[in-house]
Parts: C-alpha cells; structure tokens; sequence
C-alpha cells in the first residue's frame, strides 16, 4: 500500500514539475516599460512563470529572433522556442504550445493595440489581431481580439 502511495506522489510531483517548465517564458523589456509589467503581471495571473531581462535596448533580440518592424512591439520574449512579440493575451500562447506547429516561428501583435492585455489603460479597446509568423518570415491571423 505504501509504494503505491509513493508511486501516486511520485507521478504527481512529477506532473507538476513538468507543467511548470513548460509554462516558463523569458521576457526582453525595456527597465521603465509599465505596459510591459502590466503584460508580465498578465502572464503569471494565467499560470506563467516569468523571468523577465531588462535591456536599455532590445532591438538586438528583436533582430536575432527575427522579428520585423512591421512585427514589432515593445518587448520580445521566449516560450519553448516560440518567439512571443507584444501584447499576445496568455490564452493564444497556451493555444499555441498546446499545437505546436511546426510551420510557426512564433506570434506577434504588432505594435501596442490598445486593450490588449498591458495597454488596458489607454482609452478605448481597439479590436486587433494577433499574427503568426512562419520560417520564412509571412504572417498569417492567429486569433482576433
């Protein structure tokens, strides 16, 4: 009965520390970036663990992770080698690591589309779409918000 028990906890911890490696996402920003806080603090509310990297610059990561200007947003991050640009809400992140395509760079909501989570306080909500990115650089819709 004992070995059962510890083999039930066994996988029960094993469980949990797999699901949390995969919800850790690395986040590049700017040290003085509220929005950028606002979306963290978005992220973690909806189960991601954060390491957040302040950078006086994040340009050099946008480059090296293939983000465009017309992709840009304010900061870039990393989940599970999908590049995650702007204010992309949790729930189209989760979606996309649930799929995982193997065709999508990653997704972006290009510029800082008011409404989206992080930029709730600047006025009206602006309806926007988040895009992927595939290898080869073209964007497709991904979700409407």
């Amino acid at each position: 009965m004992m070995n059962k028990l510890l083999t039930i906890l066994s996988l029960f911890l094993l469980a949990c520390a797999t699901a949390s490696a995969q919800n850790e996402i690395t986040v590049y920003k700017s040290p003085t970036c509220g929005c950028c806080k606002n979306w963290i603090g978005h992220l973690q509310e909806n189960g991601f663990k954060v390491k957040a990297i302040d950078m006086a610059n994040v340009a050099p990561k946008k480059i090296e992770f293939g983000i465009t200007p017309q992709t840009a947003s304010c900061h870039t991050a990393i989940v599970e080698g999908y590049v995650i640009e702007g204010h992309v809400p949790a729930d189209d992140i989760k979606q996309l690591l649930k799929t995982r395509p193997k065709n999508i760079r990653g997704l972006t909501a290009p510029g800082m589309p008011v409404g989206s989570p992080g930029m709730e306080q600047g006025g009206e909500k602006q309806p926007y779409a988040v895009l992927s990115i595939d290898q080869q650089g073209q964007t497709r819709v991904f979700a409407r918000h």
